[in-house]
């Protein structure tokens, strides 16, 4: 039998070497290849487009991409082979994509930061605008404004979200009443955000009668927007929990609801902090329900359930929309509230990273 076995190897062996031979024997571009290839590409399109005199940046980018691709497959396929000269071209469709998904990103930051970086002072973020017309002046009381209604709606949308994520999970799987309360979550992820300011302008309207202007009205419009996402964030990290750990805690006699709570739960926290830190940082920004629920005050105000309250979306909207005389510190003011809104969100993305690294469950 180790005579036969041998034997096979070695047939195996030698119908194995001619393909490794084969290979061995292929060609390889040299490293400089590409970016050789790129630079040639470049300067080709560049010198004929100057030589038609319809020299355009997007033009050029564009051509230059096509003939680099062209040029690289064509060596390639010369040089190594069909299979890894399609692997070049994919390697550089999914580049030129990925370059390409990253320029409006990088122009709105690029805007953002040029336009708002002059007004990102002191005076900025400890002065409001009361008795301010022209320069000088900031947006304390509309950061405050939207510290307090985001805070409120997070209280409101955390908790309700939570629990409906666990009943769909946990207790109604393949139900008739889960199925509906997942049909109207994805019903509410696609309403627009109006719709949600208008409800809460309408609500609070029937109490309080008609121009009506609350904090606590705006949380609830963005509760609206929030509950949704939190739901949808916290069911997929429920879903990924293994059931091996459920049926464990069941063979010992722990209840369903201290399983939950002891076992699936502290396994997906990280996945669920980080959900709901993504749905605050996606709310932070609305701006058409609280310009509808909310309104705008020049002044101070930390009681979301006294009068209009000033916050950051809404204060920008203002300063650029309808500015005063002159109109230069105005539009200063709309970039730098802009600008401090995305720092916001990019610091609750940052905090989002490292809740989930923070609260990762421990594989060792």
């Amino acid at each position: 039998m180790s005579i036969d076995t041998d034997k096979r190897d070695a047939e195996r062996t030698a119908a194995v070497r001619p393909t490794e031979d084969k290979i061995a024997r292929q060609g390889r571009l040299p490293r400089w290849s590409t970016p050789g290839a790129l630079a040639a590409a470049a300067v080709v399109v560049g010198g004929l487009l100057a030589a038609t005199g319809a020299f355009s940046v997007g033009l050029f980018v564009f051509l230059t991409v096509v003939l680099f691709a062209v040029g690289l497959y064509a060596l390639s396929r010369v040089v190594e082979g069909a299979r890894k000269a399609t692997d070049r071209v994919v390697t550089i469709v999914v580049t030129s994509a990925f370059l390409l998904a990253l320029i409006p990103l990088i122009s709105v930051i690029w805007t953002v930061l040029s336009n708002g970086i002059a007004r990102f002072d002191v005076e900025f973020f400890n002065s409001s605008m009361r008795g301010i017309v022209g320069e000088g002046g900031g947006a304390y009381h509309a950061i405050a404004g939207t510290l307090v209604i985001t805070a409120l709606a997070a209280a409101m949308s955390i908790p309700i979200g939570l629990l409906t994520a666990v009943y769909l999970v946990e207790y109604g799987a393949g139900s008739r009443l889960a199925r509906a309360i997942t049909f109207f979550v994805d019903v509410m992820t696609g309403i627009p955000s109006i719709v949600a300011g208008l409800f809460a302008y309408a609500l609070f309207a029937l109490f309080a009668g008609p121009g009506v202007r609350l904090g606590f009205a705006g949380a609830v419009a963005l509760s609206v927007l929030m509950i949704p996402v939190v739901v949808r964030a916290t069911e997929e990290m429920l879903k990924i929990v293994p059931n091996e750990l459920r049926e464990a805690a069941f063979a010992l006699g722990v209840p369903k609801w201290r399983t939950i709570l002891k076992v699936v739960i502290p396994t997906s926290v990280a996945g669920i902090a980080s959900g709901i830190t993504l749905a605050i940082a996606r709310v932070i920004g609305e701006t058409a329900p609280l310009l509808i629920a909310v309104g705008i005050t020049t002044g101070l105000n930390f009681n979301p359930f006294d009068g209009r309250q000033a916050t950051l979306p809404v204060f920008a909207y203002y300063s650029y929309a309808a500015p005063g005389v002159p109109r230069d510190p105005y539009i200063d003011r709309a970039w730098t509230a802009a600008l401090v809104l995305i720092v916001i969100v990019m610091v609750l993305n940052l905090a989002a990273r490292l809740i989930a690294r923070l609260f990762a469950p421990k594989t060792r």
